[in-house]
């Protein structure tokens, strides 16, 4: 049986392993510069920074969603974006992946909000197969990143 439920600051631990988990699968642990202690103070004080969302398989953690808010001045409003979506290997085929992005459209849906953005790489087949199959449509944009610090 699949239980999606908010991460609370018991999960810290669970969820930095899970940030861990899809860094190390994408081959970039060495951009994880967080910690526990952060991820505490800034998910579970408030104002909280991002939310988060723990999947459990039968009693056991399988997966997560990290999300966090923006503003959009096309939109004229405030959308979602997912950080990370990960499920454990042994997880997955199970629509775990499925369940989590459900239930965070419904928590946008519950906020009024209107829309959910994410990056994936454009050579990830799978997770771009995966994505349209909820309905989600693929935009191809390059991305700049530029450290100031």
């Amino acid at each position: 049986m699949i239980n999606i439920r908010k991460a609370t600051q018991e999960d810290i631990g669970t969820l930095y392993d899970l940030m861990i988990a899809i860094a190390r699968h994408h081959g970039q642990e060495q951009y994880v510069l967080t910690n526990k202690e952060e991820l505490l103070k800034s998910g579970f004080t408030e104002p909280s920074k991002f939310g988060a969302l723990i999947a459990e398989f039968n009693g056991k953690v399988a997966g997560y969603v990290s999300y966090t808010w923006n503003y959009s001045i096309w939109l004229g409003g405030d959308y979602m974006n997912i950080d990370d979506l990960f499920v454990w290997e042994e997880y997955r085929g199970k629509q775990i992946g499925e369940k989590l992005m459900q239930e965070a459209k419904e928590i946008c849906e519950k906020k009024n909000i209107q829309r959910i953005r994410w990056e994936v790489e454009k050579d990830n087949l799978g997770a771009i197969k995966f994505y349209e199959r909820l309905g989600a449509e693929f935009k191809t944009k390059g991305i700049f990143k530029w450290s100031v610090a």
